[in-house]
């Protein structure tokens, strides 16, 4: 199995091997990757959603501060649409244009010219859109005290819900015993507004 594939599916056996040999630097393993995720536009591919559920289950068993995890995984997701706006605004397509497909580029377009500066906000549950519609903004230069105002309020939307939600669902036996198709489940559902748009796409 692809190893990234793998670490998605088995998530919580992977994050319970890095807490019991580093215990607090998993904090800063989950910063890196949900910073990377959305600061970092060549990176859609990270699984923000499921790390984000199974780091709330994994503070529901008291293994991890749920304080810290609220505070520190914002921070991560903000920052992370911060730089990738920078990078979007300063170093724009002519640097990153090969890296990025040019149908996610389009999709994000279409978002940003379907829901405005309301996009940053929606485009946060959606993957692939949630790591390039920071970039698309710097290119198109938006406001910047907008863009970091909804950027704030999707961090705090995103961070807040899928970590509360592995939380309080976390502990549930079927849950603990089935993470697996949890995880899998999460991230098809994730999927289906893209994929939604995809076969209205096709079908105009």
């Amino acid at each position: 199995m692809i190893p990234i594939i793998d670490f998605i599916l088995n998530m919580d056996k992977y994050l319970d091997i890095i807490i019991q040999n580093y215990g607090s630097l998993v904090y800063l393993f989950a910063f890196l990757i949900i910073f990377i995720e959305t600061g970092i536009v060549i990176f859609p591919f990270l699984p923000g959603d499921t790390l984000l559920f199974v780091l709330g289950a994994f503070a529901s068993r008291g293994q991890l501060s749920l304080l810290v995890l609220l505070s520190i995984l914002f921070i991560a997701a903000l920052l992370g649409n911060v730089t990738n706006y920078a990078f979007g605004r300063y170093l724009g397509m002519k640097l990153f244009s090969r890296f990025i497909r040019k149908e996610h580029l389009t999709k994000t377009h279409s978002f940003f010219d379907k829901y405005g500066v309301k996009t940053i906000v929606i485009a946060r549950f959606i993957p692939i859109i949630r790591t390039i519609a920071p970039f698309v903004a710097g290119v198109g230069k938006m406001n910047y005290l907008r863009f970091f105002i909804f950027s704030l309020i999707g961090s705090l939307l995103w961070v807040f819900l899928f970590i509360l939600a592995g939380f309080f669902f976390g502990n549930i036996p079927f849950v603990q015993h089935n993470l697996s198709i949890v995880i899998l489940i999460i991230i098809i559902i994730s999927l289906i507004p893209a994929i939604v748009e995809y076969f209205r796409h096709r079908k105009n």
